[in-house]
């Protein structure tokens, strides 16, 4: 999982987004980038939205905590995650991935 590093206060996360999936859902690896699926289609920025709410939702934390760093416009960016840390995310993975919760 080299696509992952803690820094202060936070996860730095490498990810591949699927647009225009069936359904919400984080995981698994692909390579060494974390796969996030999302519905939204990857036009006028709802696919980052969407990618946002998702891992937010995933892990736990407010839509606030969670800003991609790079690759706004395409398919693989980098996101840092504030509040998670290495450890939640192994756990998250060797869950099985997440759907997205509802709330």
């Amino acid at each position: 999982m080299a696509g992952a590093g803690n820094d202060p206060g936070g996860l730095t996360l490498d990810i591949q987004v699927v647009p225009r999936a069936s359904r919400a859902a984080v995981g698994p690896w692909v390579g060494d980038r974390l796969r996030v699926a999302v519905t939204a289609p990857p036009v006028d920025g709802a696919a980052n939205a969407a990618v946002i709410e998702t891992l937010a939702s995933a892990f736990g934390v407010r839509k606030a905590a969670v800003a991609i760093l790079r690759g706004e416009r395409g398919r693989r960016k980098t996101v840092r995650i504030a509040g998670v840390t290495r450890a939640a995310l192994d756990a998250l993975v060797e869950s099985g991935g997440s759907g997205a919760r509802r709330g």
